[in-house]
């Protein structure tokens, strides 16, 4: 078996209509479907939802469930706030993004960065559910992906053993961390 593509990535949400609202004006993307139940499928369980699909562009699909009858959303208390987050590629230069930044924070949206990762550049911000995004447009040249997948195995294997940062792709980082 081949993966073909991601179907779609589903996350939760506090409120269906501002989740579509919100990805409608702040990223542009198209509500695509809705599908409702008084009971869950796979499981029979008695659970209200809507479970609602946003068009990501290129096949890709963002999906998120309301459901009410369920405690507040929450968070894994034990992961840092960075780390589970949704990144789209967007197409065009650091110009974007700067467009990007400046038309969410008039929407008095917080905006983390831009963030320089060498191969890409990015900005970060949340929905109204909490969720972290990030907007990335690229930027690596074919030498600097040929260098970092020359050594993704190697560092691979380092982390493994040592659970410590391997250096081999650290120039990445160098000019963000410093400043």
């Amino acid at each position: 078996m081949k993966i073909a593509r991601i179907h779609h990535v589903a996350y939760r949400c506090r409120d269906a209509r501002e989740t579509v609202e919100w990805y409608r004006k702040h990223l542009g993307m198209e509500f695509v479907l809705a599908i409702a139940e008084d009971r869950v499928p796979s499981t029979k369980a008695p659970d209200p939802y809507m479970h609602l699909f946003m068009d990501a562009g290129n096949g890709n699909i963002l999906a998120f469930f309301e459901i009410p009858n369920s405690p507040p959303m929450g968070r894994d208390a034990n992961t840092p706030d960075w780390v589970q987050h949704i990144a789209f590629k967007v197409d065009g230069g650091e110009e974007v993004l700067v467009a990007a930044k400046a038309r969410l924070e008039a929407a008095g949206i917080e905006v983390v960065g831009i963030t320089d990762h060498t191969i890409f550049k990015s900005i970060y911000f949340r929905d109204p559910n909490g969720h972290r995004l990030e907007l990335a447009v690229d930027t690596a040249t074919p030498e600097q992906m040929k260098k970092l997948d020359d050594v993704k195995w190697e560092m691979l294997e380092e982390w493994s053993r040592t659970k410590r940062a391997p250096k081999q792709a650290a120039w990445m980082h160098e000019k963000e961390l410093a400043a």
